[in-house]
């Protein structure tokens, strides 16, 4: 069941908007009968034929029509539900399918309501036939709510678990609102969250928030140890098919292949985005007065440079929105990391900051020139999703045009390509004495350094743009494989500086690339 802090920050969802099935061929409408299938305590409509080509079929059909909103047609009894009255609607044993049959995975469908009021369709697919869960209230336990009396209004989103061995089942995915979804690894807490498109996302003109509005999940099998979904997504902008393949494991792996379909010209779009809570951490000097240290999902977001050059950009909440964009071609990789892994860090025994997944991304495939573009957004709650990074092409999208992208998450405690350099593994900030300098002290660790303090001279090579560095020490030990960079900033009369530091010995990088912009 999804704590407060997850649900408040999925309160986009209830922006979204739907599309109109009416243009999908004969075959993927459900039938109007209704038959109980073994999988499920839900009724599912009559079989219809699928094919994955399908989906493309019907997202390249919708974009060719003018873009409909779904209607708002939740029924009262659920239009005005409080956090409190929503997570208390749960699903009952039964409502759970494949849970009795042994394939490796059981999917959990989530009611509407509070502010998830948007429909998803959901389709079983099993040898190219598809059948449509239909929504059922005897599914559902409404704890304190009378019972209402609705039809078939479908589903909010869904979860997706794992048998256990010692019984019971873990929940590790879910998607629910407009886009977003969430993972996580063995024995992790949810955290960072995952959206399959992102639309003008800290635009001037207004952001979008495309919306999955039909999924068809194929029956696994224990063979495979893999779930596919199926997903038609539709906004004002584009629509498009895309299809997530699951792997559970030490991470859990979603293979993402998607084709977008553009309705009308579009010049702003981010893939693989992805979002966490950020409210306060040693680097930021708004100080929440709390009994916790630290409230964050993540440290920071590393890159992979298709130039090969690592680098690391610590994050924090800022006074005012701050937007980054690290320009590249071809990137290797990037990511939401969670190093701090130490519980005294942060002293919280229902969140467990430490436990949050780090979320990585590889793209498949050549994704030519753009920028992973990095937005912190001013935060007071730890409900909020206050920082989001993505890949944004530099190509716009005409209108009618198609564009095909594919890339890999692991949800993961660490990225499964890592280099060889050394890695920031801490970073603070606070005034001088005199309280007219920004005062920072970044660490580094790994083999490397203690392969250099063997007798090559380590040199700090760091800039500040604007601003001067007035101070810099370094305190290295061999003995713990680290180098901690203590230095001070002048920024004068300037109010933001970007800072760049790197550890050279013999002329060439021993660490990743430490970035950060400092705002007063």
């Amino acid at each position: 069941m999804f704590e407060r802090r997850d649900v408040l920050r999925l309160s986009l969802g209830g922006l979204a908007a739907g599309v109109d099935l009416s243009f999908l061929p004969g075959e993927l409408v459900a039938g109007s009968a209704e038959a109980q299938a073994a999988t499920t305590g839900f009724a599912l409509a009559e079989p219809t034929p699928f094919h994955p080509n399908y989906v493309a079929d019907a997202a390249r059909a919708a974009a060719q029509k003018p873009y409909k909103a779904v209607p708002n047609d939740l029924p009262e009894p659920l239009r005005h539900l409080t956090y409190e009255q929503y997570v208390g609607i749960r699903s009952k044993p039964s409502a759970r399918i494949w849970a009795n049959e042994n394939l490796g995975f059981a999917i959990e469908p989530m009611h509407r309501g509070f502010i998830f009021s948007s429909p998803v369709e959901i389709n079983l697919v099993n040898q190219g036939q598809a059948r449509r869960v239909i929504y059922d209230t005897s599914q559902f336990d409404f704890g304190k709510l009378p019972i209402p009396k609705i039809g078939d209004i479908g589903f909010s989103g869904f979860r997706i678990l794992l048998p256990q061995r010692e019984g019971g089942f873990d929940e590790i995915a879910a998607f629910q609102g407009a886009s977003f979804f969430r993972a996580k690894a063995r024995g992790q807490h949810f955290g960072t969250m995952a959206r399959a498109l992102s639309i003008k996302t800290a635009d001037p003109r207004g952001e979008e928030f495309p919306a999955i509005r039909t999924v068809w999940i194929e029956q696994p099998n224990l063979a495979t140890n893999a779930l596919v979904i199926h997903a038609l997504i539709d906004s004002e902008s584009m629509t498009g098919a895309y299809r997530f393949t699951l792997h559970p494991a030490e991470a859990t792996i979603i293979d993402t292949e998607c084709t977008l379909f553009a309705r009308s010209k579009v010049d702003n779009f981010g893939l693989a985005t992805m979002s966490a809570t950020v409210v306060t951490d040693a680097i930021d000097h708004r100080k929440a007065d709390d009994v916790r240290l630290t409230i964050a999902d993540i440290g920071g977001l590393q890159m992979a440079t298709g130039h090969g050059e690592w680098l690391w950009r610590a994050v924090s909440n800022h006074e005012t929105l701050q937007i980054s964009t690290f320009v590249d071609e071809n990137p290797r990789g990037f990511g939401f990391l969670q190093r701090d892994r130490v519980f005294n860090d942060y002293q919280d025994d229902e969140q467990h900051w430490e436990l949050r997944p780090s979320l990585w991304i590889e793209p498949i495939g050549d994704w030519t020139a753009g920028g992973v573009e990095l937005i912190e957004i001013p935060n007071d709650s730890e409900a909020n999703d206050n920082i989001i990074a993505y890949w944004r092409p530099s190509q716009v999208l005409a209108a009618g045009s198609e564009t095909a992208f594919a890339y890999r998450q692991f949800w993961c405690w660490n990225p499964p390509e890592r280099s060889a350099l050394a890695e920031v593994t801490d970073t603070r900030s606070g005034r001088d004495s005199t309280g007219k300098r920004r005062r920072f002290l970044v660490e580094f660790k790994g083999d490397t350094l203690g392969q250099a303090l063997q007798g090559v001279p380590i040199n700090s090579v760091l800039t500040a743009t604007p601003g001067n560095i007035t101070f810099i020490k370094q305190y290295p030990s061999q003995k713990m494989k680290s180098c901690r960079i203590l230095f001070e900033l002048d920024p004068g009369n300037e109010t933001s500086s970007e800072l760049r530091l790197v550890l050279e010995a013999a002329g060439k990088p021993i660490s990743e690339t430490w970035l950060y912009r400092w705002t007063r």
